[in-house]
C-alpha cells in the first residue's frame, strides 16, 4: 500500500527490532520486514541470559562488558515484566590454576596448549573487576565468595571436590521472543495512525529492482512469504541486521561483503526434579574441562543447559546434534557427578548461529562480542535511464541481547546522520511495552492479580496473563471480556480455556490472531507461548489450536491440516520434538 519508506531495515531480531522502535520514537519514516517470525533465528536461541559478560574481561572487552552491565541494570528497570535478577554461582576446583594461562589468552585470543581451569585467583580479580563496572547502577548485590563447607551447606549436590563457590548477580529473561515482540508494538504505537512505522513477519528480501525517479535511494524486490507474491519497496537507507546473514543479504542487495563468521550454539531443556532441586533456584555457571563456559540454569520448572561454541556452516541448517547433548551431559556430571541425566528426560533442544565477526585462526570462544556498524551504498537501478545514487547500507556486524537498546540508538543515530535528523527522544529510561506500570514487589503482584480476577478467571490464570504480557495483560483482559467464545451462551463467559491446555483460552488465540502477527500456527507454540519450550506440546493442542485459529485466519481445512503438518515438521527437525497429530 506505501512502497517506499525513508528507511527498510532488513532483519527482525532484537537488534533490528530495537533499531526499529527508536528510529520510530525520532519520528522517521521507518519499515521493517524479518522472512520468519520474529525472535526466530539467534534471537531466539540465546541462553536467556541478560548478562554483563564477565568472562569478555578475558579478551580485554572492557567497554563491552561497561556498555553490558549499563544496560542489563537499565533494562531490569525498564522491562521489569521480563527481566528479572539472576542468581549465578560458579563453582571453583582450585585456588591459583590459570594465573600463567590468562595473560596469554588475554594477548593471543587462542587458548595455549591444553586448557588451564581458572582458579579462585583469577575468578576472585574478574568479579572485583566485574562490581567496578557495575558500581553505578546499584541494581544487583556484589559478588561473595564461599570456602568449600559453607558452598556445600547452601548447595550440596555440588562435587564435593570444590574448594570455593563464588556467587553474583546478572540478570535473566525467560520470554525473550515476547519482549522482542513489545519492542516492535512500541515501535508501531510510536508511528501512529498514520503508520509512519510499519513491520512484517514473513516478508523476505529477493533481490534488488529498478526504481522510477532520479533521486537518491535503491528499490528493492520483496517476497510475501505466505502468498509468493513480489512487490517492490523503495528506501533511502537500508539496514541490513539480519545476523550471521548479514553478507548473503549484502550480496542480494549488490553490496557485496566479506564480514561475518558465526559459531553456533546449542542448548537442551530438561525435565529433570532432581537437577532443579540441586540448582536450588541458581544458575550454575561455570568452565568445563575443555575451558568453555558453560551454563545449567533453572527456568521454572525445567532446567536449560548449554551452551556450545563451535564454527558454524551456513550451508547447514543450525540443529542441536547428538554429539552435543553427549557434551552437555557430560558437563553435568563435572558439577554434579551423582546426577544421571537421560535423553527421556530431554523436552527441548535449540541451536543458533552467533552473529560473530569473520575471525579466521580465532578460536570461537576468543572471538569479540562487540559490535560495529559498516557502511556501504547500494546500486541505484533507475528506469528511464536516470541518475540518481544508490540507497546506503549500514550493516549491523555482531551485537547481543544485553546491548540491544544501546545498540539501536548507536545504528539509529548512524541513521539519522545519514537523513539530516536529530534525535528526538531518549529510550534509555522509556519503560518498554509491558514494564511500563508492572508491579514493583512481589506484594504489588499479588495485588494486581487480585484486581484483575473475576468469577470465571481464576487466579493462576491471571497470573498467567501478567507474566506472558506484562502491564498490556489489561489490554488483554478487556479483549477477553467484550465479547463471548462462539459456542458460549453470553457475555462474560468469553475466557473459555482450552481443551488441551489450561494456559490458553479461545478469546485469547483470537487477540493472538488480531494483533501479534501470527503467520504459522508454530509461531503461537514457541515464540507467542513457552509451550513448546516446556515440553507441553501434544496432538490434542495442535489440533484443537489450529481449529481455533482458522477463523481469525481464513485457514481452510487443507490449510489447516498443512499447518499442522508443518509444527510437526519444525518441532521434529530442530527442537527434536515428537509430536503425533490426532486427526482433525
Amino acid at each position: 500500500m506505501r512502497p517506499k519508506a525513508q528507511v527498510l531495515i532488513i532483519g527482525g531480531g532484537i537488534n533490528g527490532v530495537g533499531t526499529f522502535r527508536d528510529l520510530s520514537l525520532q519520528g522517521v519514516d521507518v519499515a521493517l520486514v524479518e522472512r520468519g517470525d520474529y525472535c526466530q533465528g539467534a534471537s531466539g536461541a540465546s541462553s536467556h541470559m541478560i548478562h554483563g559478560g564477565i568472562r569478555y574481561l578475558e579478551n580485554g572487552e572492557f567497554r563491552l562488558v561497561r556498555e553490558s552491565v549499563v544496560e542489563r541494570n537499565r533494562l531490569l528497570r525498564i522491562a521489569p515484566h521480563y527481566v528479572k535478577p539472576l542468581q549465578t554461582t560458579i563453582p571453583v576446583f582450585s585456588t591459583f590454576s590459570g594465573v600463567l594461562a590468562a595473560p596469554l589468552r588475554f594477548l593471543t585470543h587462542k587458548q595455549q596448549g591444553a586448557p588451564k581451569e581458572r582458579g579462585a585467583f583469577l575468578i576472585k580479580l574478574g568479579l572485583s573487576l566485574y562490581d567496578f563496572f557495575s558500581r553505578d547502577g546499584g541494581t544487583v548485590p556484589r559478588h561473595q565468595f564461599r570456602g568449600r563447607k559453607r558452598a556445600l551447606a547452601e548447595l550440596p549436590r555440588l562435587h564435593p571436590g570444590i574448594k570455593y563457590a563464588a556467587t553474583y548477580f546478572d540478570a535473566s529473561v525467560h520470554n525473550p521472543e515476547r519482549l522482542t515482540l513489545d519492542v516492535l508494538q512500541d515501535g508501531e504505537r510510536a508511528g501512529g495512525s498514520g503508520g509512519t512505522a510499519r513491520a512484517s513477519n514473513y516478508v523476505s528480501l529477493d533481490s534488488m529492482e529498478g526504481a522510477a525517479g532520479s533521486g537518491p535511494g535503491s528499490t528493492v524486490r520483496l517476497r510475501d512469504e505466505l502468498t509468493g507474491e513480489l512487490f517492490d519497496f523503495s528506501a533511502d537507507v537500508i539496514v541490513n541486521t539480519t545476523g550471521a546473514w548479514v553478507d548473503l543479504t549484502n550480496e542480494a542487495l549488490g553490496a557485496a561483503s566479506s564480514f561475518m563468521g558465526g559459531t553456533k550454539g546449542s542448548h537442551i531443556v530438561l525435565d529433570h526434579p532432581e537437577l532443579l532441586a540441586a540448582c536450588n533456584g541458581r544458575e550454575i555457571f561455570f568452565e568445563h574441562t575443555d575451558g568453555r563456559i558453560v551454563l545449567i540454569y533453572p527456568m521454572g520448572d525445567r532446567v536449560l543447559v548449554g551452551t556450545t561454541d563451535v564454527d558454524a556452516d551456513m550451508a547447514e541448517e543450525a540443529v542441536c546434534t547428538e554429539s552435543e547433548i553427549d557434551y552437555f551431559f557430560d558437563l553435568i556430571g563435572h558439577v554434579f557427578p551423582d546426577i544421571q541425566v537421560d535423553r527421556g528426560q530431554i523436552v527441548y533442544t535449540f541451536s543458533g548461529v552467533r552473529p560473530l565477526p569473520k575471525h579466521d585462526a580465532t578460536q570461537p570462544g576468543f572471538v569479540s562480542r562487540d559490535y560495529r556498524i559498516e557502511r556501504r551504498s547500494a546500486p541505484a537501478r533507475l528506469a528511464g535511464g536516470a541518475g540518481g545514487s544508490g540507497a546506503v547500507v549500514l550493516s549491523l556486524v555482531g551485537g547481543k541481547w544485553t546491548t540491544f537498546r544501546a545498540l539501536a540508538e548507536h545504528l539509529s543515530n548512524d541513521v539519522l546522520a545519514e537523513l539530516g535528523m536529530e534525535r528526538k527522544v531518549s529510550t534509555a529510561k522509556l519503560a518498554i511495552g509491558g514494564g511500563a506500570g508492572f508491579p514493583e514487589s512481589e506484594d504489588g503482584v499479588q495485588r494486581w492479580i487480585k484486581e484483575h480476577m473475576s468469577d470465571r478467571r481464576d487466579a493462576d490464570r491471571t497470573a498467567g496473563l501478567l507474566t506472558r504480557y506484562g502491564s498490556r495483560a489489561e489490554d488483554v483482559i478487556r479483549f477477553l471480556d467484550s465479547d463471548s467464545d462462539s459456542d458460549s451462551g453470553s457475555a462474560g463467559s468469553a475466557d473459555r480455556l482450552l481443551h488441551s491446555t489450561r494456559e490458553l483460552s479461545v478469546r485469547e488465540l483470537e487477540f493472538m490472531a488480531q494483533n501479534e502477527q501470527i503467520g504459522h500456527l508454530v509461531d503461537v507454540l514457541i515464540r507467542r507461548t513457552s509451550l513448546a519450550f516446556r515440553g507441553l506440546v501434544t496432538g490434542e493442542l495442535l489440533n484443537e489450536v489450529a481449529e481455533i485459529l482458522s477463523g481469525p485466519l481464513g485457514w481452510d481445512t487443507a490449510t489447516r491440516a498443512s499447518e499442522i503438518s508443518h509444527a510437526q515438521e519444525v518441532l521434529k527437525r530442530f527442537h527434536g520434538v515428537q509430536v503425533h497429530s490426532l486427526v482433525s
